[in-house]
């Protein structure tokens, strides 16, 4: 008979301590960028981010078929905050 804490690991079940929604946006975000270790990353763009710059990067990476999904969400993300400066200042 095995342990409670060895099915629990064998299911990598992780503790998450969320309580905002935000934290819990940034989560996703890092689940589905294959990015778990940068975790809190993501939850402080899901904070201090517009939401819509952060939904448009990540439609743009979620159906690629890119070696770093991260790095590419990381780049969209970097052109959408450039356009959305410069439509700002006209």
């Amino acid at each position: 008979m095995r342990s409670i804490r060895e099915i629990l690991e064998s299911r990598k079940v992780q503790r998450k301590y969320i309580t905002k929604e935000f934290q819990h946006y940034g989560y996703q975000l890092a689940e589905s960028l294959d990015d778990l270790e940068h975790k809190s990353l993501y939850i402080k763009l899901a904070k201090e981010e517009e939401r819509e710059l952060l939904q448009k990067a990540w439609d743009f990476v979620k159906d690629s078929r890119a070696k770093s999904k991260a790095k590419l969400f990381m780049w969209k993300l970097k052109k959408l905050r450039e356009e959305k400066a410069a439509a700002d200042k006209r």
